[in-house]
């Protein structure tokens, strides 16, 4: 009976953002309930003996602290070092995972994988596209497998999908290859959605190149442009069936980054842009409702502080009615809410307690409309603002329904976010996005880059690239 291990930690980390992520942060699976993931399933039908480890992930935030890291580092290896005898190792990560005093934590925790199994035990992995990939890392990694949509609505597809070619290689005593181009491009994932071009007909070449004899699977990385990293860029992946067919992968990978950097300057927003006054006078106008603007800079999904309130300012300064901003994360703001009560008037500072960099507290008086478990509602004017307790993304439309607010009935709803997650982009009648200041600011010449390198796209404009030789 083959023996396979499962588990990882995945994080997406924005360097730009100065507040560390700690061992708190992480939700973590272990024995029984990992095995529920549903990528395990192909390999219990198959009559695989399933090992599981752990899976330990937390929402995209800053550099992940060494002591944390090192902590679920040490219990993954040690569950791996019990299981006794693998055959495989099958790890869910993401690609752009960044460690304090470590870099890169995929290749170092691969790296360690492999002092344990050694050469021979087969380490196939799934990435989220966003992921910003080490040379080292392919090269100590038999099969890495990437999602191939953005909006991601294929992670558990791409997470059986690691796990399926991990065990047929298994099966067929294969030993994979992967080979990876790095076009040197930085890409917000916001310029990237592969249902828009020219994303959208680079992902609709990649079956085509699985298709290719002696290739078992390919992948584009967008990459992760908020970290300032030397791996920072865009990916082309592919796997070979061995050794001998490695040429040939490596220049379908070509082919691919080839093509990617010749649309390099093609990439763009999904939605009309423009500064956040534009924006909110675009709304105030539009004829029907809801209308979402997206606070871009300041996106939890992309790892900002999700704190700044300066929409919030602006909404009111600018006496705009019927507005709802979801949300600012501020614990202390909740707390005060929660002593006064529903249906009180306060005077409080929210926001501006976490990115002191591109924000600062924001003084309001309003009226508690409304108290949940995981944070308040509060109108100031005509204009409501939810603040959470905890880092919260309101992507669905059931995600505003504690605070007692319809979406749909707002002329204009702020989310902290890029590109609309697919729920809210269906029933946007109309949306925007807001080109803010933050920790994940689309315009990245704003921003200083300090470890990328150099040249890149866009940060240099005047310089040519072709792949390197194999």
């Amino acid at each position: 009976m083959l023996r396979i291990a499962v588990g990882g930690i995945s994080h997406e980390t924005n360097t730009f953002n100065p507040i560390p992520t700690g061992l708190e942060a992480f939700r973590i699976l272990r024995e029984e309930e990992l095995l529920k993931n549903g990528a395990t399933r192909p390999l219990l039908e198959s009559g695989i003996d399933v090992i599981p480890a752990i899976h330990a992930a937390a929402p995209p935030s800053g550099l992940i602290g060494r002591r944390a890291y090192t902590s679920l580092r040490e219990e993954l290896l040690s569950r791996i070092e019990a299981a006794g005898k693998l055959d495989g190792i099958c790890l869910f990560l993401h690609g752009a995972m960044e460690v304090e005093g470590v870099g890169d934590g995929e290749t170092d925790l691969v790296r360690s994988i492999r002092q344990v199994v050694g050469n021979d035990v087969l380490i196939s992995a799934s990435l989220d596209l966003h992921g910003n990939i080490t040379p080292e890392l392919v090269r100590i990694t038999d099969i890495l497998t990437a999602y191939r949509t953005a909006p991601h609505i294929d992670a558990l597809e791409t997470r059986t999908r690691a796990a399926t070619l991990l065990a047929n290689c298994i099966g067929k005593e294969k030993k994979p290859v992967s080979v990876m181009v790095k076009p040197p491009i930085l890409l917000p994932g916001e310029m990237a959605v592969t249902s828009v071009e020219p994303a959208a007909s680079l992902y609709r070449r990649l079956p085509g190149v699985i298709k290719s004899r002696c290739v078992l699977d390919s992948s584009i990385l967008v990459g992760m442009a908020w970290a300032d990293t030397p791996n920072a860029s865009a990916s082309v992946i592919v796997v070979a069936e061995d050794t001998d067919c490695r040429d040939q992968a490596y220049g379908k990978a070509c082919g691919l980054a080839e093509e990617i950097w010749s649309k390099r300057e093609e990439f763009c927003l999904d939605a009309p842009s423009g500064a956040v006054d534009e924006t909110i006078e675009i709304t105030r106008s539009y004829p029907k409702k809801p209308v979402f603007i997206s606070d871009s800079g300041d996106n939890i999904t992309g790892g900002a502080a999700g704190d700044n309130p300066l929409f919030v300012e602006r909404l009111t300064s600018l006496n705009v009615e019927d507005a709802l901003v979801a949300g600012i994360m501020d614990p202390a703001a909740v707390t005060l809410c929660r002593k006064v009560g529903v249906g009180n008037r306060t005077r409080l500072e929210i926001g501006g307690k976490l990115d002191r960099i591109d924000g600062q507290p924001l003084e309001i008086e309003g009226k508690v409309t409304n108290i949940s478990d995981d944070g308040v509602a509060v109108r100031i004017g005509s204009v409501d603002v939810i603040l959470t307790a905890h880092w919260k993304a309101f992507t669905t439309l059931k995600d505003f329904r504690p605070y007692g607010i319809d979406p749909l009935e707002r002329q204009i709803v702020v989310v902290k976010q890029g590109y609309l997650f697919p729920e809210l982009r269906r029933a946007a009648a109309f949306s925007l996005m807001a080109l803010s200041p933050g920790f994940t600011n689309l315009q990245l010449d704003q921003l200083r880059y300090r470890n990328v390198r150099r040249p890149i796209y866009p940060l240099d404009k005047e310089f040519t690239w072709e792949p390197p030789l194999n």
